[in-house]
């Protein structure tokens, strides 16, 4: 009989947030189209997320923004340069999911131009095309999903850009900054932060 242990070197999945490391702030786009400056405002800048979504969702109903015309708006938008190319050559090393908190009702046309990743996020409330509130897949779903994936006994290297990201790279076993503003960069340096996929890319293959 051949008997099976788990040990040596485990194997790796990588976690990544979407918004500003994948692909453009949706929210940003949305306030350029718009013409609402308010709406600028990210998780870059507010680590409050309920905070955050309680302001954008009374801006939409103030300004009578339905989901239709933001869909319109994120149907103009495409992943950052060398996002897909970034993508193809880590999946080809390890298992991918990204982690987000945008919503279903966002991102899947751009997840079909990233050729499908897996993804987690949440659920906008809707009524009449009208955004009336949002429900969350889970609190601190980043974090959750991270330690969810190394009780799988995986090992998880983390990438993101945001305040929201920053339990998600504590909890992995390597964390790491991507397109980070400054601020949160020299807020949290015990996160190497980067520039480009190139870089990022360096940094994850030494550790899978």
């Amino acid at each position: 009989m051949r008997l099976w242990f788990i040990g040596g070197v485990k194997q790796s999945i990588v976690t990544l947030d979407m918004e500003g490391v994948l692909t453009p702030e949706i929210w940003i786009a949305v306030a350029e189209r718009t013409g609402l400056p308010e709406l600028r405002r990210t998780t870059r800048d507010e680590p409050d997320y309920d905070k955050l979504m309680r302001f954008r969702i009374a801006i939409l109903d103030r300004e009578g923004i339905t989901l239709s015309k933001i869909q319109e708006v994120i149907g103009t938008l495409a992943p950052l340069p060398g996002a897909v190319e970034f993508l193809d050559t880590l999946r080809a090393r390890a298992q991918v999911v990204i982690l987000s908190d945008t919503f279903e009702q966002f991102a899947a046309p751009l997840i079909r131009q990233m050729k499908s990743p897996t993804l987690f996020c949440h659920r906008l409330i809707v009524a009449n095309d009208r955004i009336t509130g949002y429900e969350l897949r889970m609190p601190d779903q980043k974090r959750a999903a991270v330690r969810a994936f190394q009780s799988l006994n995986y090992q998880v290297l983390a990438a993101g850009d945001s305040f929201n990201d920053t339990t998600m790279l504590a909890q992995a076993d390597h964390g790491f900054l991507l397109h980070a503003p400054e601020n949160i960069v020299k807020q949290f340096p015990q996160f190497p932060a980067f520039n480009d996929y190139a870089q990022l890319l360096a940094a994850l293959n030494t550790k899978i």
